[in-house]
């Protein structure tokens, strides 16, 4: 999708199986609302086609597709009750009017509204009129379901609410789902294949799993999770494993791209996830580790479930390192400005050779 000399979109191409819950995630300006807006019949794409159900619809107007659409806004009708808001889309369908009461009834049940049907917009919560937004989108049966950051307005414990209430929605009634948004958390929660876009591209197309366990690149490697990159250069390779040298250190790891540019003096990039990361006083608790350096704790944040450490590692560069330490027993904290150990496995650094 071209506008004027910007490609906001390019050369974006994937499927997406029937019953199956998509999610499109990347920063403010990587395309995945642009390509949403296309999908959805708002846009018609520069070059390429899109189809559903094995239908072409690039010449199909916004309305005459078969596509449910939760805006971030919700777009509701605040003049309206909850249910005239759910049969607004059976009406306008010309839906047999004698079964759009029970079909509301039927619908309003399944998102949990069941009472609230006589309710105007503004006498319901917020997460109440996310439900009424899903509802409407849903109520006359869709060949596709699309979010659009629907949740972004929300605080977080309802967000969070809402996103099991999605996914619950979504497998009862096994509605093709494409949902976009920038949190990383909602993206793994919900979904059975994530797509990570950067710069109009799609960086990787995966299961939640796979994405977050042997990352593509290092954008995705860096953009789902909190997690430390090291730069360096190829020393040897053998079958996936890799020899890397920084500044002070050599490394080793498993290569995770371009095996072709892997070659002996290549420039790489090396990513460990902070909770791959372990942390004592004592270095003989970290004996057997492929690796593990001294540092200094500069920063200690408590986050409930875990501590995230920041600290100083002189032999990995002059960036902080972030560590999650999960402890069951009696969560020890490592008092700012003492020198500690850090270790991780060799296979939890992913090796990324320059494009």
């Amino acid at each position: 999708m071209r506008f004027g000399d910007f490609k906001a979109v390019d050369d974006a191409s994937f499927s997406l199986e029937q019953g199956q819950f998509l999610t499109i995630l990347g920063p403010s300006g990587s395309g995945k609302t642009t390509l949403l807006r296309m999908i959805a019949g708002f846009l018609n794409p520069t070059n390429g086609e899109i189809s559903i159900n094995g239908q072409a619809v690039n010449a199909v107007a916004a309305n005459k597709r078969s596509i449910g659409i939760v805006f971030q806004n919700l777009a509701l009708f605040p003049h309206m009750t909850a249910a005239e808001n759910v049969a607004f889309p059976l009406k306008m369908r010309r839906f047999d009017a004698t079964k759009i009461s029970n079909r509301v009834s039927e619908i309003m049940e399944l998102v949990r509204l069941d009472g609230l049907e006589k309710r105007r917009i503004n006498e319901l919560s917020g997460g109440q009129q996310q439900r009424v937004a899903i509802a409407r989108a849903l109520v006359f049966e869709p060949d596709l379901l699309l979010l659009d950051e629907p949740l972004a307005a929300l605080d977080r414990k309802l967000r969070e609410e809402m996103q099991l209430e999605f996914r619950r929605i979504q497998k009862e009634l096994g509605v093709t789902t494409i949902n976009v948004t920038h949190d990383q958390r909602e993206a793994l929660v919900v979904s059975d294949q994530i797509i990570v876009m950067d710069g109009g591209k799609i960086q990787q197309d995966a299961t939640p799993t796979q994405m977050y366990r042997t990352p593509g690149n290092p954008f995705v490697a860096n953009f789902i999770g909190v997690t430390n990159v090291i730069s360096g250069e190829l020393m040897s390779l053998s079958g996936n494993t890799v020899e890397i040298k920084t500044s002070d250190v050599n490394l080793s790891g498993v290569l995770r791209s371009n095996p072709d540019g892997a070659k002996t003096g290549a420039k790489v990039k090396c990513a460990v996830r902070a909770e791959q990361i372990r942390i004592s006083a004592d270095k003989a608790e970290l004996d057997g580790l492929g690796a593990i350096f001294e540092g200094t704790v500069t920063d200690v944040i408590f986050e409930g479930e875990r501590l995230l450490y920041e600290l100083l590692v002189p032999q990995l560069g002059p960036d902080p390192v972030r560590i999650f330490h999960h402890d069951r027993n009696d969560f020890a904290t490592h008092e700012l400005g003492r020198p500690v150990y850090i270790g991780w496995e060799s296979r939890d650094l992913h090796v990324f050779v320059a494009e």
